[in-house]
C-alpha cells in the first residue's frame, strides 16, 4: 500500500488516472504511431478541432518550442513573474516521443474539448497520465507568456483605447472594463472546500478580468473561491492599487453593481431620474457588454473552460491564464470564431456560459461621486 499511496501523492491529476496506471502496471506497453495531424488534416477541420489555424499554431510553436523539446524530468517553469512549484513531466515515453507540435496540439485539443482527459489521450494515441502531463506542462509554458501578451495599455495608448470604447457607445474616458467569470471545478475537498461553492451551489473558481473595447483581455486573476464577492476580488488585486495611486491617469473603467462606486470606477446609477442619468446608465450598459461578449468568445473557442475542468486547483489556474493568452493571441492574428467541434452541443455551450456570470449586487449605485456627476452633466448636454 505504501508503494500505492507514494503513486498516488507524486503523479499529477485525479486519482481515477492514477488507479488506471497502478493497474496496467507491468503489462507490455503498446507502441503507437503518433499522427501527425498538422500536415494531414485539412484546414477547416483543424480549425473547428484545435481552435486555432495553422498559421497561429505555428507562430505560437516558435514561442514556446525551445520549452517543450528537452524537458528535464524536473523542470520549473516562470509563470507570470514567479517561480512555479516543481512537478515531474514525464513528456517522452521510452519507445515513441511527443513532438513539440504534437504536444501543443495535444494540449490545445484538451482546450477545445469537455474536458475528458481519455478522448484527447486517444487523439494523440498516448496513454491518459501522459496526456495529463503534458496538458499541464504545456499549459504553464503557455501561460508563462502572459507578461508579453496580457497586459493594461502603455500611458502613450490611453487615448487611442478611451477613443475605442467611445464609438462603442459615447462613454468618455474608459480605459478598461470589469467584471468576474466562474470557472466550475471539483470540489477541493478539505476543510476549505466549502468556499469554492458559489451562489448557484457548484464549486468554481471565480475569475476576475479586464478587457478593452476589441475583445482583448487586459488583467486576469484566476485565483480566487467561488464563493467570494467580484468586489472583495477587486479590492486585493492590483490593478486596484494601481488605479488607487492614478497610474492609470484620468481614465476609468466600468463595472456593474457588483462593484464600489469609485472616481476611477463607475457603476450603474440604480435609480436614474433625469434624462442625463438614463443616458448614463444606457451608455454604460451598452459599454459594458463588451466584456460579457468577450467572456462568450473565450469559452466558446475553448469550451473545456465552459464545461469546467476536474484537475488540481493549480492546474485550473494556470489553464485559464493559458486559454486567456490563447484567446488574445487569436485576436491580434484575426482569427475568426472557429465552428465548435463535433462532440460539443451548441446549446448546452451557450447556457454553461450564461449560467457562470453570477450578479452580485454591492446595493452602492445609489450614491454618486465627483466623477459620475461630471459624467451625468455630460449626457445631460449631449
Amino acid at each position: 500500500m505504501e508503494e500505492f499511496d507514494e503513486i498516488l501523492v507524486e503523479d499529477f491529476i485525479e486519482d481515477d488516472i492514477e488507479v488506471l496506471d497502478f493497474i496496467n502496471m507491468g503489462y507490455p506497453r503498446r507502441i503507437f504511431r503518433r499522427p501527425n495531424y498538422y500536415e494531414e488534416m485539412s484546414e477547416m477541420e483543424f480549425f473547428r478541432r484545435i481552435r486555432l489555424t495553422k498559421p497561429t499554431v505555428m507562430t505560437l510553436l516558435t514561442q514556446i518550442e525551445d520549452e517543450l523539446e528537452y524537458p528535464d524530468d524536473r523542470h520549473a517553469v516562470m509563470f507570470a513573474g514567479y517561480e512555479a512549484f516543481e512537478c515531474t513531466y514525464l513528456v517522452y515515453g521510452r519507445n515513441n516521443s511527443l513532438s513539440p507540435m504534437n504536444q501543443l496540439l495535444l494540449t490545445l485539443r484538451f482546450y477545445a474539448s469537455s474536458g475528458h482527459l481519455i478522448q484527447t489521450a486517444d487523439f494523440m494515441n498516448v496513454d491518459v497520465s501522459t496526456a495529463s502531463r503534458v496538458i499541464a506542462y504545456v499549459s504553464r509554458v503557455i501561460a508563462s507568456l502572459r507578461p508579453r501578451i496580457v497586459n493594461m495599455p502603455y500611458p502613450q495608448q490611453h487615448v487611442r483605447a478611451q477613443n475605442e470604447f467611445f464609438n462603442i457607445a459615447g462613454f468618455p474616458k474608459v480605459l478598461a472594463l470589469i467584471d468576474c467569470t466562474h470557472v466550475k471545478i471539483d470540489s477541493p475537498g478539505g476543510h476549505n472546500g466549502e468556499i469554492y461553492r458559489n451562489r448557484k451551489s457548484y464549486f468554481s473558481l471565480n475569475v476576475q478580468c479586464l478587457t478593452d473595447a476589441n475583445l482583448k483581455f487586459l488583467d486576469v486573476v484566476a485565483r480566487w473561491p467561488g464563493s467570494t464577492h467580484d468586489a472583495t476580488i477587486f479590492a486585493n488585486s492590483s490593478i486596484r492599487a494601481r488605479l488607487e495611486h492614478g497610474e492609470l491617469g484620468g481614465s476609468v473603467i466600468i463595472g456593474d453593481s457588483g462593484y464600489p462606486l469609485r472616481n476611477y470606477l463607475m457603476t450603474p446609477l440604480t435609480n436614474p431620474v433625469t434624462p442625463g442619468e438614463n443616458l448614463y446608465n444606457e451608455a454604460l450598459i451598452r459599454t459594458r457588454n463588451a466584456i460579457e461578449r468577450t467572456f462568450g468568445i473565450w469559452k466558446r473557442r475553448f469550451p473545456v473552460v465552459a464545461y469546467g475542468l476536474r484537475l488540481k486547483l493549480e492546474t485550473v489556474m494556470v489553464i485559464i491564464v493559458a486559454t486567456i493568452v490563447l484567446h488574445n493571441v487569436a485576436r491580434d492574428m484575426n482569427e475568426p470564431d472557429p465552428p465548435l467541434p463535433e462532440d460539443i452541443n451548441e446549446d448546452e455551450l451557450n447556457y454553461l456560459i450564461q449560467t457562470q456570470q453570477i450578479d452580485m449586487e454591492l446595493g452602492d449605485g445609489g450614491h454618486v461621486n465627483v466623477v459620475q456627476n461630471e459624467l451625468v452633466r455630460y449626457f445631460s448636454n449631449l
